[in-house]
């Protein structure tokens, strides 16, 4: 199989630097370092160009912030080198998360044997959600679908069928790349998740996150009730659109 590891790096984020460097010493297959695209330095017609608040039910709450889409378009930038290049798959990494190859190796191995049929496979930092529906068991390594695919895009296995999909669902986009993610309905692709993955998140470690960003307390309140109300409109239509994986 035509494969290939892209990093998500900031070049201004240079605490994660030696994450960067780490996931590519650990990478089991042949691993590149992407640029990331610094929202900070887009210009407000770039931004139009490729954001538009409201495109899709139910509405996202927020405002993207410029890293935000940056985010976005650095996801955007690893799927079109795997059309471009002709890769049956790629690994899509942020440079806060670091592998585990002894766990990483067989898991990725495994992922690969399903990724020309799930399309999209997500290598999570954290606990699978209880509940999530079993697709595929080996070895003890599993494919699963949880009615609502977790947040986070540490990690991924993209084919290139689904990155030529994912690469024309969001030429225009209207919320977080994790959150348009869980929409399967509007994509046309139901993540699976990979359990273990062999991946972590070193978020605090790399220097914090390079989207979030300081809030007051009754920001942060007022924002985690209308994100609980999202979340809810979310659950609803995946269980509505629930159907095998």
């Amino acid at each position: 199989m035509q494969k290939r590891a892209f990093i998500i790096h900031l070049a201004r984020a240079k605490g994660r630097k030696r994450f960067a460097d780490e996931l590519v010493r650990s990478s089991p297959i042949e691993t590149e370092i992407i640029d990331g695209v610094d929202g900070g330095k887009l210009e407000q017609d770039e931004i139009d160009r490729v954001y538009s608040p409201g495109l899709h039910r139910p509405h996202y709450p927020f405002r993207l912030r410029p890293a935000e889409i940056g985010c976005f378009l650095s996801h955007r930038r690893c799927w079109r080198r795997i059309v471009d290049d002709e890769l049956d798959y790629g690994l899509v990494f942020e440079d806060d998360a670091a592998l585990d190859a002894a766990v990483a190796g067989p898991a990725i191995d495994f992922a690969e044997s399903h990724i020309a049929d799930a399309g999209y496979i997500q290598m999570p930092v954290r606990d699978v959600p209880a509940g999530a529906e079993l697709n595929f068991e080996s070895a003890g390594i599993r494919l699963m679908s949880p009615l609502v695919t977790p947040l986070r895009t540490s990690g991924q296995v993209v084919s290139q069928a689904a990155a030529r999909r994912l690469l024309y669902v969001t030429e225009v986009f209207d919320r977080p790349i994790d959150t348009l993610l869980q929409m399967h309905w509007i994509t046309g692709i139901r993540p699976l998740v990979l359990t273990p993955s062999g991946l972590t998140n070193h978020t605090e470690a790399a220097g914090g996150s390079t989207i979030a960003s300081g809030k007051t307390v009754f920001e942060r309140v007022n924002r985690e009730i209308r994100r609980f109300s999202y979340r809810r409109k979310i659950e609803k239509l995946s269980r509505r659109h629930q159907a095998p994986a």
